[in-house]
Parts: C-alpha cells; structure tokens; sequence
C-alpha cells in the first residue's frame, strides 16, 4: 500500500519513463534551469505527478482532420 503523499512524486527514472526523455536532459535541463519544476531533498530528486502532467499537457499538439 503506497502512501497518498508520496505517490504525488516521482523520481527522474519515472519521469523519464513517462515522457520519454532521457535522464541527462532531464538532469541538463535542471542544471540549466529549464524544464519542470523538481523538489530536491538532499541528493533525491523529485518531480510532482502534476507538474509532469502539466508539463506534457503544455506540448499538445492539436491536429486537423478534414
């Protein structure tokens, strides 16, 4: 049984996963400070599962169907 607060994080292998981005563009874009927000906890990085989601919601791409 997972805790309702952690499952709201994801780790960047989740999130590489999810998106298909790989890790060091995750890790280049926050080193750059591009990219979604990510909470960091000592060495642990996390990234909140609606921040992803919003984050792939902002690269919709809407077709035309004719």
């Amino acid at each position: 049984m997972s805790n309702p607060i952690t499952a709201q994080y994801l780790n960047e292998k989740d999130v590489a996963a999810i998106t298909g981005l790989s890790l060091s563009k995750l890790r280049s874009d926050r080193f750059k400070g591009i990219g979604m927000p990510y909470c960091k906890i000592g060495r642990a990085v996390r990234y909140k599962a609606h921040d992803v989601v919003k984050f792939m919601d902002s690269r919709r791409v809407q077709t035309c169907t004719s």
